[in-house]
């Protein structure tokens, strides 16, 4: 299965950015994870979405060509942070390579409740017409208190969020499985 990663934070050291990481390495033997960069994505210009950049061609056609998206979110003033929409806002148009792409959801913060109103908001945007993306029920996750639990390479450290990360992974592929049978 091939899975592309879009993570809400573009700071070069976000905790989301290393959860991504961290799932890419040690899940690469359950599928292979691609992080995409939104960084130079241009703010979504309904003027230039039939013949956007480069840059944003590139993009949606990494994502219209992967079997599912891992959406890493961080919270930013209680909702989506905006690059994150903006990254939405480009592969909702036109073509709309998100609608029937299967998503899951995670997020870190340093806040205790990671990020639960990121999440339920970003649910909400995932399931807007022109994006329909199916996503993975009730296997929220939210890395609370992130810089308590992960080292300097990034490695995710406490044991029961680690076991619990594992259990979402099975439970994403068993239900992408099915999903697309």
């Amino acid at each position: 299965m091939k899975v592309v990663a879009i993570v809400g934070s573009i700071r070069k050291e976000s905790y989301n950015l290393k959860l991504a990481k961290y799932i890419q390495k040690r899940y690469q033997d359950k599928f292979e994870l691609e992080i995409l960069n939104i960084r130079d994505l241009p703010f979504f210009d309904q003027d230039i979405e039939n013949d956007p950049p480069v840059v944003v061609k590139e993009f949606k056609n990494k994502v219209a060509h992967t079997d599912a998206v891992l959406w890493v979110t961080p919270e930013y003033n209680g909702t989506v942070p905006g690059v994150l929409v903006n990254a939405i806002d480009w592969l909702s148009r036109v073509d709309k390579v998100l609608i029937g792409k299967p998503s899951w959801i995670v997020g870190a913060s340093m806040g205790n409740l990671g990020t639960v109103k990121a999440q339920l908001h970003l649910r909400d945007i995932l399931f807007a017409a022109g994006v329909s993306s199916p996503l993975l029920p009730g296997n929220e996750v939210y890395v609370g208190a992130v810089h308590e639990k992960v080292d300097q390479e990034g490695n995710l450290t406490h044991e029961p969020t680690v076991q619990f990360l594992d259990v979402v992974v099975d439970n994403f592929i068993t239900w992408f499985n099915h999903h697309n049978r």
